[in-house]
Formats: C-alpha cells, sequence, structure tokens
C-alpha cells in the first residue's frame, strides 16, 4: 500500500505534532544524548537510520556522542565518517571491533573511497578502520563524559560490543566497571533484534542475534538495566517507500543515503526499516509512534530464536505497532531520513 503514498505531503497537523522546529520546542527539552552501535555495511537501513539520528540532532532532540560498529571491515568505519561530515558532524568518535564477524565487503561502502573530479566524493578523515579506536574504549569514553542517568544507547547490529563493553573492567578512562558505568550513565537500551510474533507462521531466528549469538546471549542475561527490543516484524511492517529515494534526496548532486539504497539493491523495492524503528522509539518514546509490551524477560535459544516471558519486575519490553502506527511511523521515517543537513 505504500506506493500509493505521495512522499513528503503531510498535514500541517502531524508536522507540528511530530517535529515543531520552534525555538521554544527545541529548548524546552533537553537532547539526548545518543550512542549508535551498528553493524552499518549489511544491510542498508544502518546508512538510513545514521542519517535519521542527524536529522534528529539538527531538530534538537537528540546529541550523537558515538557511533561504534560490529561489521569488521575495513571500510565501514570510513563509510560512517564520510556520512557523519556530509551532515557537518565529521568529528565524532568512531569505535571499530575487531571481533572477524561478517568481514565480508559491503555492497556500499565503497562510497568512502568513490572520487569525483579527483576528490572523495563524500569528504571525510578516517581513511582505513584499522585506524579507528577500539569500540569498548570509544564507549567507556563516551559515557564517561555525560551525566548521569541520561544516556540513550541503540543497537542495531551484533551484541558484540555492549557485551564487551558490560565486561569491561576499570581503567584509565573511567574507575567505573563497564557494568557500573552502564548502571550510572545509560537511560535506556534500545535494540533491534529478535522477532516476537512468528513469521510465516514459523519461529524466527533473527539476524543480528544469530551473527553473534553468544554475545546476543549474554546481553540479554548481563545487561545491568532496562532493554526496549525491536522485533524482526516491527521492521518487517514498515517499509521505507522507494518513490522517496528516487524523489526526496536531488537536493544535492550526490547523497550517501539514496546511493548506498540503490547500491544496495536498486529500486523500485520497498526496504523493510528494522534499525530506524529502534531509533525512533529511543528518542521518541512518549510519542505514540509504538505500542510496549508488558514488562518481562528475553530469552534466547541456541538456535537464535528469542523467547518473552512477562515478569512484572522485568528489565525487558519489546516494541509493538498498530495498523494506525505503521502509517505514522513510515511518513516520520521518510521526513527525517529525506531532510537535508543543517
Amino acid at each position: 500500500m505504500f506506493h500509493k503514498w505521495s512522499i513528503g505531503l503531510i498535514t500541517g497537523c502531524l508536522i507540528c505534532t511530530l517535529f515543531s522546529s520552534s525555538a521554544s520546542a527545541q529548548t524546552a527539552t533537553p537532547q539526548v544524548p545518543l550512542i549508535f552501535d551498528t553493524d552499518i555495511g549489511n544491510d542498508v537501513d544502518d546508512v538510513l537510520a545514521l542519517g535519521m539520528i542527524h536529522s534528529l540532532q539538527s531538530r534538537g532532540v537528540c546529541r550523537l556522542v558515538a557511533v561504534t560498529i560490529t561489521k569488521d571491515h575495513d571500510q565501514c568505519a570510513p563509510f560512517v565518517d564520510a556520512v557523519n561530515t556530509f551532515y557537518g558532524r565529521g568529528d565524532i568518535p568512531i569505535g571499530v571491533c575487531r571481533s572477524g564477524v561478517t568481514p565480508q565487503q559491503s555492497r556500499f561502502t565503497g562510497l568512502a573511497v568513490e572520487q569525483s573530479g579527483g576528490a572523495d566524493r563524500y569528504p571525510h578523515d578516517l581513511k582505513a578502520g584499522r585506524d579507528a579506536a577500539d569500540a569498548v574504549t570509544v564507549l567507556r569514553k563516551a559515557l564517561a563524559a555525560e551525566a548521569d542517568g541520561q544516556v540513550v544507547i541503540v543497537q542495531v547490529g551484533f551484541s558484540t560490543n555492549l557485551t564487551a563493553l558490560v565486561r569491561s573492567p576499570a581503567d584509565a578512562v573511567s574507575p567505573l566497571t563497564g557494568r557500573e558505568l552502564i548502571r550510572s550513565k545509560v537511560r535506556t537500551l534500545s535494540v533491534m533484534a529478535g522477532a516476537f510474533t512468528p513469521i510465516n507462521g514459523q519461529p524466527h531466528a533473527e539476524y543480528n542475534v544469530v551473527e553473534d549469538l553468544a554475545s546476543a546471549r549474554a546481553l540479554a542475561v548481563e545487561w545491568p538495566g532496562e532493554i526496549v527490543y525491536s522485533g524482526f516484524e516491527v521492521g518487517l511492517a514498515v517499509p521505507y517507500p522507494a518513490i522517496s529515494i528516487q524523489r526526496d534526496f536531488g537536493y544535492v548532486p550526490h547523497h550517501p543515503l539514496s546511493e548506498a539504497y540503490i547500491l544496495y539493491e536498486p529500486p523500485p523495492h520497498n526496504r523493510p526499516c528494522w534499525d530506524l524503528t529502534s531509533v525512533l522509539w529511543a528518542v521518541h518514546p512518549d510519542r505514540g509512534y509504538f505500542g510496549l509490551s508488558e514488562k518481562g524477560a528475553v530469552s534466547i535459544d541456541d538456535r537464535g530464536v528469542t523467547t518473552f516471558t512477562a515478569d512484572p519486575n522485568g528489565r525487558h519490553q519489546y516494541l509493538q505497532l498498530s495498523a494506525d502506527q505503521q502509517l505514522r511511523v513510515v511518513e516520520a521515517l521518510v521526513q527525517l531520513c529525506s531532510q537535508p543537513p543543517g
């Protein structure tokens, strides 16, 4: 049904409700310090999610303090730096893992080395992932620098980095262990992982869980705070309209979001927005975009299948989505992803 939409045309009421850009609105709500932990390079929804975060920062509602990467390929960090620089924020710290998980060449991170007129098509300073800092060090520094109880972490890849953070010892960055830093600094963790309804009638072992299963299982048990999961079924229900890719990014000759989308899979196709849902909930948990399950505990079996068990004392919840919310969420994602830098 999404191909029938006229992208970019929404009512004035909806604009005011979702994205007030007035100075009073922006100063009324403090910016949420946000850490983005991503396997960027494996799927293009990570790229859209990163662009969306930048647009939310331009609107004054969040502040991207670090990006850490769980795809172990040398081109991922330069690509992130190129996207950050495109949005005018090329100094954001970037950390990488050296886990060996999904080391394959991406379909689109080669944009980081693409040339136009003898120069980088997308200027950036970080030329190779091997030159980037270790992800856990970047995470610890980012957390230590923020006020207590304020940081939101969005994990849209594997649990490699955050599990390592939980287990990290005190060091020169902070006298607190990773577990203590999380308890002190993190408000919530928003994770795109798992599946909480059957897919085609069968339990679904979701990709972000399966690729580093040990870390995903450990994170569910060891993370010392709240986790809100966005399951596979949620992103599947809110595909990004190809018509937006074709029409909404032409305000510059080259745009990393639309070019990455096309390289990943040439349109027309409406790519599910798994990772974007975790970002939208993390920054706007009170806007009614999603419902939330009751509290409980997520467990993961040795196949990577997630199970939720209700418990009023539990630390886990998962996102739910009604038909009306689907429409709102897709339009919000389109407006944010296609917003020009500034």
